[in-house]
């Protein structure tokens, strides 16, 4: 029991003084306020258009190729069936290993995100650090969406103190 309210003290004394040094940002406002940003985010969707209407063709492709094979398969040999079928099931999958290389991880699309939007996101971050040690802040929660611990200072930290605090 002694364990407990010892382990129940450490962390309200934890808690309030993280609590006086803490800073709350919106990240997703400061970024909006980045006229690069802006921009970044409107080139990307423009991309991104372009590459779905790109996608949709490769797809259309592969549907009319399926709706001409339905029109002609009781008139084929099950041969050229055979073939048609492989033909359109091919074009299907290279289809979708195109809409992969645009759209997936490691597609083009995200490699241009990157590129555009890492460098903003490094100087947005950059400076929410330099503010918070400017202002003593032991820790930056961001309040946009869902709450991120942006920066913490070392400090701050106290995982290691209740570790040895339950070992007792």
């Amino acid at each position: 029991m002694k364990r407990l309210i010892l382990f129940a003290a450490a962390l309200l004394a934890a808690g309030t003084l993280a609590a006086q040094n803490c800073i709350i940002v919106d990240s997703e406002k400061i970024f909006k306020s980045i006229d690069a940003y802006n921009q970044a985010i409107s080139d990307l969707d423009d991309l991104a258009k372009q590459y779905q209407e790109q996608v949709d063709n490769r797809f259309q492709e592969v549907e009319t190729l399926y709706n001409n094979y339905m029109n002609q398969k009781a008139s084929l040999p099950a041969t050229t069936r055979q073939a048609r079928e492989q033909a359109i099931l091919d074009k299907e999958k290279e289809a979708q290993q195109f809409q992969e290389s645009l759209f997936g991880q490691e597609g083009t699309l995200m490699k241009k995100r990157l590129a555009l939007i890492q460098p903003i996101q490094k100087k947005v971050f950059d400076a929410i650090e330099a503010y918070a040690k400017q202002v003593g802040a032991a820790a930056v929660i961001d309040s946009s969406n869902n709450p991120t611990l942006l920066y913490a200072s070392p400090s701050a930290e106290h995982t290691q103190q209740v570790i040895e605090l339950l070992k007792k």
